[in-house]
C-alpha cells in the first residue's frame, strides 16, 4: 500500500507534464494539417491556370510557397524539440519509479534481486527504450545535435574540474549537469563522478545517495556495477553494516565475474559479512 501511494504521488507531476507535451504535439499536427490543405489548394490553382507547368507562376504564388515551406520547417523544428522534451520526461519518470522501487524494497527488507524490470511510462521496458535506435540528425543545425554537443561540453567541463582536484566545485557542477540533462546519456556517469567527489569531501551520506541515484537510474548501464559497489561501501562507512552486506552481495549476484564483484567480496570480508 505504501509503495502504491508513493508511486502515485511520484507520477502526478510527470503525467501532467506529459499531457501538456502531448497537447502541444496535437496543436502542431493541426497546424501541419492546415498547411497541407493550403498546399493542395495552391497546387490546384496553379494546375487549373497552367502556371505550374508553363513557368508563368507569378511572384505572389512563389512567395506563398516560400512562406508555407518556412512554416513547415519551423513546425518541424518545434515538433522535434517537443518530442525530445517528452522523451526526457518519460525517461526521468521511469528512473524515479525504479529508484523508489529499489529504496522501498530495501527499507522493507525485501529481495533487491527480485525487483522486476522497470516498465517505461506509457508502456514498454526501460531496457527496450534505452536500446531503441535513434535516427541520425538530418543536418548539423538539428536541435538534437546541438543539445548533444552542448551536453558533452558541459560534462567534459565538470569532469575536468574533478580531475583538477577541486572536489566541491566538481560536485556542484556535476549535480547541476544531472539536473539539466535529466535522463541523458551522460547523466548517470555524472552522478557516479559526483559520488566520487563527495567521497573525497568526506560527505559519505551524500555520496551514497549520489551513487544510488546513478545505479537506480541505469541499473544495467556501464557504471551500474561500480555504482552499486560504492553504495555498499559507503553504507559500511556509515556503520550500516547489515544494509552494506546485502548491497555488496547484490553486486556479486547482478554482476558476477566483474572487477566490481571481486572488490565487493573484499569489502564484505572487511565488514565481516556472512
Amino acid at each position: 500500500m505504501r509503495l502504491a501511494l508513493i508511486l502515485t504521488l511520484a507520477l502526478l507531476p510527470v503525467s501532467a507534464f506529459a499531457q501538456d507535451r502531448a497537447q502541444s504535439l496535437a496543436d502542431i499536427q493541426a497546424e501541419l494539417t492546415q498547411l497541407d490543405a493550403q498546399f493542395n489548394s495552391l497546387k490546384r490553382e496553379l494546375v487549373s491556370t497552367g502556371a505550374i507547368s508553363s513557368g508563368a507562376a507569378g511572384g505572389s504564388a512563389l512567395q506563398r510557397l516560400d512562406t508555407i515551406e518556412a512554416s513547415i520547417q519551423r513546425l518541424t523544428g518545434r515538433t522535434e524539440e517537443v518530442e525530445l522534451r517528452l522523451n526526457r520526461v518519460v525517461q526521468d519518470g521511469t528512473n524515479q519509479l525504479g529508484d523508489l522501487q529499489f529504496r522501498v524494497t530495501e527499507l522493507e527488507g525485501g529481495d533487491i534481486g527480485a525487483i522486476p524490470e522497470q516498465q517505461t511510462l506509457g508502456g514498454g521496458s526501460s531496457t527496450a527504450a534505452a536500446s531503441a535506435p535513434v535516427a541520425p540528425p538530418a543536418a548539423a543545425s538539428n536541435p538534437t545535435t546541438q543539445l548533444a554537443v552542448q551536453e558533452q561540453a558541459d560534462f567534459d567541463r565538470a569532469k575536468g574540474v574533478l580531475g583538477q582536484g577541486d572536489f566541491q566545485a566538481a560536485a556542484d557542477q556535476l549535480e547541476a549537469f544531472a539536473q539539466t540533462y535529466t535522463g541523458g546519456p551522460l547523466t548517470y556517469e555524472a552522478l557516479y563522478l559526483r559520488g566520487e567527489a563527495l567521497t573525497k569531501l568526506n560527505r559519505t551520506q551524500d555520496a551514497a545517495r549520489s551513487y544510488l541515484d546513478a545505479f537506480s537510474g541505469d541499473p544495467t548501464g556501464p557504471r551500474a556495477a561500480d555504482s552499486l559497489l560504492r553504495v555498499g561501501q559507503r553504507l559500511g562507512d556509515l556503520r550500516q553494516t547489515q544494509e552494506a552486506c546485502v548491497t555488496l552481495a547484490e553486486v556479486g549476484n547482478r554482476f558476477a565475474g566483474t572487477p566490481a564483484a571481486s572488490e565487493a567480496q573484499t569489502s564484505a570480508r572487511t565488514l565481516g559479512c556472512n
